[in-house]
Formats: C-alpha cells, structure tokens, sequence
C-alpha cells in the first residue's frame, strides 16, 4: 500500500494550520484570475502573485519540515527492523525542499 491510498491517512498536527493558510491562498489566487480578467495592471497583478506564491511557498516548508520532524524517528527505526519504505519516502520528500 503507498502513501497514496485513501486508506492510509498521514495527518500531522500542522496540517490544519496548512490547510487553512492553502484555502486562503486559494482565495487569493481566485481575486488575481478575476483581477487579470478585468484588465487591472500588471504590475499589481505581479504583486498579487508573488504574495500567493510565497504563502504556497510557506506551505510546502512547514508541510515538508513537520514531515521531517515527526517521520524521521519512525522511519529510522523501521528501517533497523529492515523495512525501507518510510526511508525513501523521507528521501523523496526532500527533493521538494
């Protein structure tokens, strides 16, 4: 089964909080397609942009260091016991950093 199956769900605490601060980029995202639809200047569309693409940014960072912070242990005593599956998962992971 791979961490992609529904029926493995892999919450940490911070998810939440990531959730929250993705819904609001969302939102945000949505004000700058209706901004670039109605002509408004680049410029300020930029700026818009480059403020979600920060909180996204954000995201990722605290998603992938409270992957980190949680995961770690469990997969280095897991992989003792011989099973390489939560370490390659944390391999992966850190490629999005």
């Amino acid at each position: 089964m791979s961490a992609h199956d529904h029926e493995h769900t892999h919450t940490h605490q911070s998810h939440e909080a990531i959730i929250k601060r993705l819904k609001r980029a969302d939102g945000h995202l949505r004000s700058i397609i209706t901004m670039i639809e109605e002509g408004r200047e680049c410029v300020d569309v930029a700026q818009q942009l480059h403020a979600v693409e920060k909180a996204v940014c954000q995201a990722k960072r605290t998603l992938i260091q409270d992957h980190i912070d949680h995961c770690l242990e469990d997969a280095v005593s897991v992989v003792i016991g011989g099973e390489r599956a939560p370490l390659e998962s944390f391999k992966q992971i850190t490629k999005y950093l």
